[in-house]
């Protein structure tokens, strides 16, 4: 069990879980009309690093002569209902099949003690109305500053920990500097 705050910063933190954010899939202009196709995840943890977002949101309200420290998009991944992710059904809104993982199992023992590499299993306190949901770190996308900051107003719906949010950053960041080797 995480450890986790329902009040939230003025700011974007680490470890922010908001509701209801869109991933923008792609944009085409045919003849002057702009087509717009996005995916809405219904909840999504912030993965960038909070030293960084307190910088961003400094400069935003400070004016100074250099502003290389602001941000242009923070990364964020899905939160996923544990139970369609033990069913392989956590994509299926998408057209996508996954693996179905049996809880009792290996598999499943391995995801609900994060020893799998690609996810991170999650359970809230009571306070915070979430189901147990996984992480899945091959999900991560990035939404704008601006965009998310103005999201948050109304979408926030906790604020995981500092302990908790670094342990899904470590395990975040060495599942994007693993070493894909060639299958043989």
């Amino acid at each position: 069990m995480i450890k986790a705050k329902v009040k939230a910063d003025n700011r974007i933190c680490q470890g922010d879980v908001i509701q209801d954010v869109d991933c923008i899939e792609t944009v085409i202009e045919i003849e002057g009309i702009i087509e717009v196709s996005k995916i809405t995840f219904p909840l999504v943890i912030v993965l960038t690093q909070d030293c960084d977002l307190e910088q961003d949101h400094l400069l935003r309200f400070e004016q100074k002569d250099t502003q290389d420290k602001r941000l242009i998009s923070v990364l964020v991944a899905p939160l996923y209902n544990a139970e369609h992710v033990f069913a392989g059904e956590h994509l299926s809104e998408l057209g996508i099949n996954s693996q179905l993982i049996k809880k009792g199992k290996t598999p499943g023992n391995f995801l609900m003690t994060n020893q799998n590499p690609r996810c991170h299993y999650v359970e809230f306190p009571k306070q915070v109305n979430i189901v147990p949901s996984v992480i899945d770190f091959k999900h991560y996308f990035s939404v704008h500053v601006s965009y998310l900051q103005e999201l948050k107003k109304g979408n926030f719906i906790c604020t995981v920990s500092e302990l908790y949010r670094e342990d899904i950053s470590q395990r975040f960041a060495s599942f994007l500097s693993r070493i894909g080797l060639p299958n043989e």
